[in-house]
């Protein structure tokens, strides 16, 4: 089975930008076509230090989701998922400094470099209504009130300012802003965001290549 991200758990949009949330937990690229069940939280960039802790790329916005005895899957590139537990754990530089039960020194933390974390999809909270995770975004048809299909939903980025759908259509990309000023309706379910997008927009945001 596939996974996807739990970051882009919940997004956002800026407070003085009428926007949608989207929600942050991650489905991996590699389980989108098959519909995977688990999802993204985290990676692990390298050892710290000398007792088996290992660094972490944070990808979930769960508030305890890396706390102490909480069990996530380690995902090696080709290995089969194997369950661990989080012995310690502490925030650091946006990411997190955690040390699992069975790992107890620098050799057995290099192992785990580049290793994905993951959890079951059932294990990710339910979204707050009005807001969406990004990994039920991707794969969504985008169709606009005037331009028809428009593409599907392939990422979602944050710049800053926001979220955008990265939509491919034709061979080109189209970057639109999901905001509540653009937005009818988010069907989850059916795969389906309905948009009115504002003249010229289309023209403006979409790649010449």
């Amino acid at each position: 089975m596939g996974s996807t991200s739990e970051s882009t758990e919940v997004s956002s949009p800026d407070a003085g930008r009428a926007g949608a949330d989207v929600a942050d937990e991650t489905f991996p690229a590699a389980d989108l076509a098959s519909g995977g069940d688990r999802v993204l939280v985290g990676i692990v960039t390298r050892p710290h230090g000398i007792r088996g802790e290992v660094k972490v790329d944070v990808l979930s916005d769960v508030e305890d989701r890396f706390a102490p005895g909480r069990e996530l899957l380690v995902v090696g590139e080709g290995q089969s998922p194997r369950r661990v537990r989080i012995a310690t754990s502490r925030p650091q530089r946006g990411g997190a400094v955690v040390r699992f039960e069975d790992c107890q020194n620098r050799d057995q933390a290099e192992a785990l470099r580049g290793c994905r974390l993951e959890v079951s999809r059932s294990e990710v909270p339910t979204a707050p209504p009005g807001l969406y995770y990004h990994f039920d975004l991707i794969g969504c048809r985008c169709v606009d009130a005037e331009h028809g299909e428009l593409g599907e939903v392939t990422a979602v980025l944050e710049d800053g300012g926001g979220d955008l759908l990265e939509v491919e259509r034709s061979g080109k990309t189209l970057l639109v802003p999901f905001v509540e000023a653009f937005l009818e309706s988010v069907d989850v379910a059916g795969k389906q965001i309905r948009l009115q997008l504002p003249p010229g927009l289309i023209e403006t945001c979409e790649s010449k290549f």
